[in-house]
């Protein structure tokens, strides 16, 4: 069975057209007209549900009402939850995810976006369930066995993030070309760091191409907008980096929890200048600081929808002139002493 996913709307036109959109994979499905008629559904059920698709704006009880009742239940807390709403401000997208929301998706929907974001849920729900459950058997196995379990379980932590990589790329406007090579020059950077070891490189090459995902809660008209942002706009960008990390963290998985760091840090300037939180200099985590010059190498250095690609030697010297005030500078020594290699992970296009 590919999944049970209860959606709450008030309006039955919307139920109707997430219904007809998702019956393609296969889902099947329970509805409720408002958030106290979920609650009967579920009080009354012994379904078990793999999704959650909440309405906000609803008479009587709320999305995010209803979404605090269900965070409260022991049944029903890990089930993720995606808000359903036509608001995209700031504060209401920042309380979604506070109240334990993993996603939302704008009205009207896009078919394309709101299939991949419930797959990917679904199948990330799924993969914590397995993990928590193999967790359980692991204080039970003797060393062997449990050396056997972690390697399973690190495999499965990958997965994850394979499984969220795949939803970024469907739905944003990440390459798979632009995430591993990020990945590479991630992961060479840590290779030649003096502070850094073969554990970092290999936690960098796969936490990495987590550091856009929050990217998915962005509007899709803002994130595919040719053109410049409005100030408004670009502060509706700007949460993709605490939106991620809310979304990541919540994990005990030291992979995911990595990736947490790097995509809530990638933005942030040694000079304090940069998103969310104007961290500077050290207080940036060192995959953060990595992940931010590697994201800029690749991204001047390849064609964007709204920029084309920026002359190698240009983007060095971009990355020169910033040296100390929007990158670590010993990172950038780093990429200056080695600037060949980084030229072959670049010319990968």
């Amino acid at each position: 069975m590919a999944g049970h996913i209860l959606i709450v709307d008030d309006v039955a036109e919307n139920i109707q057209v997430a219904l007809n959109i998702l019956k393609e994979d296969n889902y099947d499905f329970s509805f409720a007209n408002d958030g106290e008629q979920a609650l009967d559904i579920l009080a009354s059920t012994d379904t078990n549900f793999d999704l959650f698709l909440l309405d906000v704006m609803m008479p009587k009880l709320d999305g995010f009402e209803l979404c605090q009742q269900l965070k409260k239940s022991p049944q029903w807390k890990d089930v993720p939850v995606i808000f359903l709403t036509a608001r995209i401000d700031i504060d209401s997208i920042a309380k979604g995810f506070e109240l334990g929301g993993v996603d939302y998706i704008t009205k009207p929907f896009q078919a394309c976006e709101l299939l991949a974001r419930t797959k990917t849920h679904i199948q990330l729900y799924h993969a914590n369930t397995f993990l928590k459950k193999k967790n359980i058997e692991l204080k039970n196995k003797t060393k062997w066995e449990q050396l056997r379990l972690v390697t399973e379980l690190e495999k499965n932590q990958m997965d994850m993030i394979e499984i969220m990589t795949e939803l970024m790329e469907a739905t944003s406007d990440e390459t798979g070309r632009h995430i591993k090579r990020v990945a590479e020059i991630s992961s060479l950077l840590a290779r030649l760091h003096p502070s850094l070891n073969d554990d970092d490189a290999n936690v960098l090459y796969h936490a990495s191409p987590m550091h856009d995902i929050g990217k998915i809660t962005v509007p899709y008209e803002i994130l595919h907008k040719p053109g410049s942002y409005t100030e408004d706009e670009f502060e509706i960008m700007k949460t993709h980096t605490t939106n991620a990390y809310h979304l990541l963290n919540r994990s005990e998985r030291s992979l995911i929890k990595s990736a947490a760091i790097i995509a809530h840090e990638h933005h942030e300037k040694w000079n304090g200048m940069g998103y969310p939180r104007q961290l500077k200099g050290d207080e940036i985590h060192i995959y953060g600081r990595i992940v931010a010059l590697a994201d800029v190498l690749d991204a001047l250095t390849h064609t964007r929808c709204y920029k084309e690609a920026w002359l190698v030697d240009d983007v060095i010297l971009y990355i020169k002139e910033r040296r100390g005030t929007q990158f670590d500078p010993e990172l950038v020594d780093l990429f200056m002493e080695n600037i060949e290699k980084f030229k072959a992970i670049v010319s990968d296009r």
